[in-house]
């Protein structure tokens, strides 16, 4: 056994199991929009899961393992992304079947479908700060950012959408109110506790 094996946290098997029970939907959701993909999101899911079993840090609350895990996630799915074999191949899966899944309403599958179209600093800032509840100032430290940028981010996050939105909506003749699911940060307010820095 070495130093280094000695140094990590008992990774026992009921850990993993409440790991994943409390933060792998949240894992899992963040891999699909970011992969836009069921079979890239279910890869990506295992191998964060496979990461914290090796990863020697101990977590100081369970809102500092699910930041961990988000923030391996995002990496996780950066890397995929710049891999040689994603940018040949096409994803088997329709996108807006796996985005509809984790929906009820429809007109909030139109919006998450737009998202899903946004560049990826964009889309991670608005996956964790309206799916997981995180704050900008949370963000940012995921993000390795600063908090003014995350909210540049999500401003322009929302104009993006907005604009997908109209645009689908003249080009089918469709006239209904869009959906107010993104709201802008400076009204909407997140009562969670601060995450601790690693």
């Amino acid at each position: 056994m070495t130093a280094e094996n000695d140094a990590q946290p008992d990774r026992t098997e009921a850990f993993m199991a409440r790991a994943m029970a409390d933060w792998g939907d949240a894992v899992y959701r963040l891999a699909l929009s970011q992969t836009r993909s069921k079979a890239d999101a279910e890869d990506v899911y295992q191998d964060v899961f496979m990461r914290l079993y090796g990863d020697a840090t101990e977590f100081t609350s369970s809102e500092h393992l699910k930041a961990w895990l988000l923030r391996v996630t995002i990496n996780r799915c950066r890397d995929l992304a710049k891999s040689n074999w994603n940018r040949h191949t096409v994803a088997f899966d329709p996108v807006r079947d796996d985005i509809a899944e984790l929906v009820r309403d429809p007109r909030d599958a139109d919006v998450w479908d737009a998202v899903g179209q946004l560049p990826d600093n964009l889309r991670s800032s608005v996956h964790l700060h309206y799916v997981e509840g995180y704050t900008t100032d949370e963000i940012a430290r995921m993000l390795h950012s600063q908090p003014a940028t995350v909210r540049t981010w999500l401003s322009r996050a929302r104009a993006r959408v907005k604009d997908l939105l109209t645009r689908e909506s003249e080009r089918t003749g469709a006239h209904a109110a869009l959906p107010s699911v993104v709201p802008d940060p400076r009204t909407h307010r997140d009562q969670r506790k601060e995450v601790p820095h690693d």
